[in-house]
């Protein structure tokens, strides 16, 4: 049990949902940028997020994590003119996802070296998240233990290079929670690897090593 479910998450805003939740939202994209230089970011809204995020702040809960603030963070009550002081372009806009969350929010960000990418998750009560797709391809992970997303082309040995290295490596660290995503047999792959404990940096440059991972990020507890 999360301590969220017990005594709710420590937090700056009216909503566990709509703003702790949305901060840890903006923190899965904080991680995936990885301290690169953020220059946009469009945000779409749905459901009762894109009702109602001007009233409780989900707009700026979203931009304060996307610029690596946490939940309890002051800094959040003024994110949309911290956002402007750094020259991070930002949008908002509401639209049905179809089959969505109903606090869900898509957040597609550009980097200053021309790179790109999108996540898609939704609050889904007491501060907790559920993040359901990273570039377009469908994944599964809620930020409460380290997760390690690696991208890779749909190869036969891919997954078996990974676990080994982890297993002959890396042997103190256990897997709690494994998901595979492909667009289509022999194209591009998504495997989310979360596991118990911290791991070491190391362990990120030696799966990025292997043959055919295009990349791998680890996203620590958000």
């Amino acid at each position: 049990m999360n301590i969220f479910d017990i005594i709710g998450p420590v937090m700056i805003g009216p909503s566990s949902s709509h703003t702790a939740g949305a901060v840890r939202l903006g923190r899965v994209v904080n991680k995936l940028i990885d301290e690169r230089p953020l220059k946009k970011v469009e945000i779409t809204l749905s459901g009762s997020f894109a009702q109602t995020y001007k009233g409780h702040g989900t707009d700026k809960a979203l931009l304060a994590g996307i610029m690596g603030y946490k939940s309890y963070s002051p800094e959040i009550r003024d994110a949309l003119s911290i956002a402007n002081n750094r020259r991070i372009s930002y949008t908002f806009k509401t639209e049905n996802i179809k089959g969505a969350h109903p606090n869900t929010a898509l957040i597609h960000y550009f980097l200053e070296d021309g790179s790109e990418g999108s996540m898609q998750g939704a609050s889904i009560g007491g501060g907790n998240i559920l993040v359901n797709r990273i570039n377009g391809m469908n994944v599964e992970f809620n930020g409460d233990a380290n997760t390690i997303l690696i991208m890779h082309k749909d190869t036969p040995g891919v997954i078996a290079s990974v676990t080994n290295l982890m297993h002959w490596e890396y042997e103190s660290l256990n897997i709690s929670g494994f998901h595979l995503s492909r667009d289509e047999k022999g194209g591009d792959a998504i495997m989310t690897i979360e596991i118990d404990s911290n791991p070491p940096e190391q362990l990120i440059s030696d799966i990025r090593g292997i043959e055919h991972i295009t990349n791998a990020i680890l996203i620590r507890r958000v």
